[in-house]
């Protein structure tokens, strides 16, 4: 299948939506998810168009790899989080919601999560207060 360059994470990286960045390097830019399954829940995505980690180029998923490492721990850190739970879903049938490669960074712990992915919206405003906690953490 084809990357969709129409998707959300796509205009994000082209600056046609905004997010609530929380970091951003060459070849990675995270941010808060929107719809997050706790607070502090932070997303990692890569620059290279790529739907699943099967597309994606082993340069940048090792990208991925070290902007979650940070991530994980400024999240930890600032909200003082006694475990994260980091996933990464691929594909439809496995409950990826949209099509450009993604890793989730949540300060919880898998029991603790209670709600699905993807199944409320979050207030931009507060969204806002918790991502500058994270980016002093860094």
């Amino acid at each position: 299948m084809a990357y969709d360059h129409q998707n959300i994470f796509a205009k994000i990286l082209r600056g046609d939506i905004p997010c609530i960045k929380l970091y951003e390097d060459e070849h990675t830019l995270s941010f808060m998810d929107i719809m997050p399954q706790a607070d502090g829940h932070a997303l990692v995505i890569p620059k290279e168009g790529a739907e699943t980690l099967l597309e994606l180029s082993d340069e940048a998923a090792a990208a991925c790899a070290r902007t979650t490492k940070k991530v994980a721990a400024a999240v930890k850190k600032a909200l003082g989080a006694p475990g994260i739970v980091v996933f990464q879903l691929n594909g439809p049938a496995a409950g990826q919601t949209v099509p450009h490669y993604h890793v989730h960074v949540l300060p919880s712990s898998l029991g603790a999560l209670g709600q699905g992915h993807a199944s409320r919206m979050e207030d931009p405003a507060k969204l806002q207060a918790i991502a500058e906690k994270i980016k002093a953490a860094f």
